[in-house]
């Protein structure tokens, strides 16, 4: 019998033990959670203390028993433990890039948190260290595993309705309530652009490419873009944080195809639904989340070597020039375009 892969994860913030949560539900039974790193004590012990802006506030609650998995306060203590394959990497993003590359001379698989970095360059970097490593570096783009989200991309290729003629991507909610001081350090962060928005750009270019040019509006805190497709559809985004702390979180899209139009919000109680031939139809959606489908698919890939159905850190590039192009157009006030 195949060992389970091991598991150790950098950085138990709220994203931090949305991966451990995500892994421990994993129900291939591939991976095996072995360590975490934290310099808090209560984090290293699997005490859960931060509520995101997805799911349940389960603060209080015990992640995992800490006889059972190492908790470390240095990430080279983790690097340096023979029983892990796979470090998930969830720390604030400006140290994402050193992190991910000492995993990787350490011989370990990477999944890296979002954004993988801010700036090309930095990922460029990632890119030439995971191929001289051979190891896999996955960026953590969870839309295109989220319920509904992954459904979309079937939708498309399988033409059932034609082709896309109108899409419109939206993601608004209130500024993360951890790692406030973070965040509110646009240097570090990037602000919601990176933060938030990253996820339609995302999907944007994985279910329609590259644009050809962008033109935007707004800020770096609340953005609106439109994209330019040659011979391609009419797309929009917009996402943001929005002023109010009591705002609560909500991601939508409005998908038209020739023959039907598909529906997705999360604050409605059915959240997904295609309209087509004069009815709605209501689309059965799995319980699990994005994460959860991440984690799975991750751990399938490390054990096949199958990566088709991972994001590569070539699309996280491509991701972060278009964020740059709509920096650049909502500064200049001015449609900008990108080049191959």
């Amino acid at each position: 019998m195949t060992k389970p892969i091991g598991i150790g994860i950098i950085g138990m913030g709220f994203m931090g033990q949305t991966h451990t949560r995500s892994f421990l539900a994993d129900p291939s039974g591939a991976g095996s959670l072995v360590a975490v790193c934290d310099r808090d004590p209560d984090r290293r012990a699997g005490i859960s203390s931060d509520a995101g802006n997805i799911g349940s506030d389960l603060s209080g609650g015990r992640l995992f028993d800490p006889d059972e998995v190492v908790g470390y306060e240095d990430p080279e203590a983790l690097f340096a433990d023979p029983r892990i394959d796979l470090v998930s990497i969830c720390t604030h993003t400006d140290t994402h890039i050193e992190l991910a590359i000492r995993a990787l001379r350490a011989g370990k698989h990477v999944l890296v948190e979002k954004p993988v970095a801010t700036q090309p360059e930095q990922i460029e970097q990632l890119i030439r260290e995971a191929e001289s490593a051979g190891r896999i570096c996955v960026p953590a783009m969870c839309m295109r595993h989220w319920p509904g989200w992954s459904d979309l991309r079937t939708l498309i290729d399988s033409k059932e309705f034609g082709t896309v003629t109108h899409a419109r991507f939206e993601r608004l909610g209130a500024a993360p309530r951890w790692s406030h001081g973070f965040y509110a350090d646009e240097s570090k962060s990037g602000g919601a652009i990176f933060d938030l928005h990253i996820h339609d750009v995302d999907m944007v270019c994985w279910l329609f490419g590259t644009p050809r040019q962008v033109r935007s509006i707004g800020s770096s805190r609340h953005v609106a873009t439109q994209y330019v497709f040659k011979n391609g559809p009419s797309v929009q985004t917009e996402g943001g944080w929005l002023i109010d702390p009591s705002f609560p979180f909500r991601m939508s899209f409005i998908v038209e195809f020739e023959h039907a139009v598909a529906a997705f919000d999360s604050a409605a109680p059915q959240p997904m639904i295609i309209y087509a031939e004069g009815e709605p139809h209501p689309v059965s959606l799995p319980s699990t989340t994005g994460y959860d489908q991440q984690a799975t698919a991750v751990l399938h890939a490390i054990s096949t070597g199958e990566l088709s159905r991972l994001p590569t850190l070539e699309d996280a590039l491509a991701v972060t020039r278009v964020i740059h192009a709509e920096r650049r157009s909502v500064l200049d006030g001015v449609p900008v375009d990108l080049t191959d």
